[in-house]
């Protein structure tokens, strides 16, 4: 069953509720330099492994950009 999630904004479909962990390992993210938001919480990495992806959940994946 198809779970829908707002990542960044934008709408995404996942297949099935799925652990956040292996969402962003999918997405290819470098776990030691992003920051998410799950559900208007900002989460600790230490909890990334804990949370599961459900209908409606919304994520903010923020990666620092350098520049001056």
């Amino acid at each position: 069953m198809a779970v829908n999630l707002t990542v960044n904004g934008k709408p995404r479909e996942i297949e099935g509720s799925q652990a956040l962990l292996a969402f962003l390992e999918r997405l290819g993210v470098n776990l030691n330099f992003i920051a998410v938001a799950y559900n208007g919480e900002v989460l600790d990495k230490d909890d990334f492994p804990s949370v599961t992806l459900n209908e409606g959940d919304v994520l903010e994946i923020v990666r620092p950009v350098g520049g001056g």
